[in-house]
């Protein structure tokens, strides 16, 4: 006769991987709000989520990402493969600062789109002659990415009668 469970440990680590892969990420958004798209009888309901994100190394700068959420089963069970489908904006909301050094095309931000193979990012590029932080959103996958894309562009200005902004080159390296 069949046992009924596997013995114990047996298949601990697909599990395990399972939920460290679901934890990871970046966990630096804060949602926003989302609308329904599509109704699941079963599981969660596909959505379009809004996530905000500070610039860790630019404070004064806040992104606004939104992206498609699968849901239904695998979406539910943390399993689904979300499309690359997503927009950025990106806006001064303060004085502008820089709390590290910039490098170029650096990451600031990062999720999972799927259970291990593809993510979505963030990364900020310098326009030093317009003196302008430009951010832009895609989706990879360890085989092949994706060309769909989107960008944001930050002009840093005065704001309200405070001392002029940084160059965006003054913390590149």
């Amino acid at each position: 006769m069949l046992p009924i469970f596997p013995a114990p440990g047996r298949f601990l680590f697909t599990p395990v991987l399972a939920l460290i892969l679901m934890v990871s990420g970046s966990g630096r958004a804060e949602e926003i709000g989302h609308v329904d798209t599509v109704w699941k009888m079963i599981g969660p309901d596909h959505k379009i989520k809004i996530e905000a994100f500070d610039d860790e190394k630019v404070s004064g700068v806040t992104c606004h990402v939104s992206r498609a959420v699968t849901g239904g089963i695998k979406g539910a069970i943390g399993v689904a493969e979300d499309t690359s489908d997503a927009s950025l904006s990106c806006r001064q909301v303060g004085p502008v600062s820089f709390t590290g050094e910039l490098k170029y095309g650096e990451e600031v931000f990062k999720e999972r789109r799927s259970m291990i193979f593809k993510s979505l990012q963030v990364v900020r590029f310098c326009d030093e002659t317009r003196n302008t932080l430009v951010y832009l959103v895609y989706s990879d996958e360890v085989i092949e990415g994706s060309p769909k894309n989107s960008i944001s562009s930050v002009p840093l200005t005065v704001w309200e009668g405070g001392e002029p902004p940084p160059r965006c080159n003054d913390g590149a390296d």
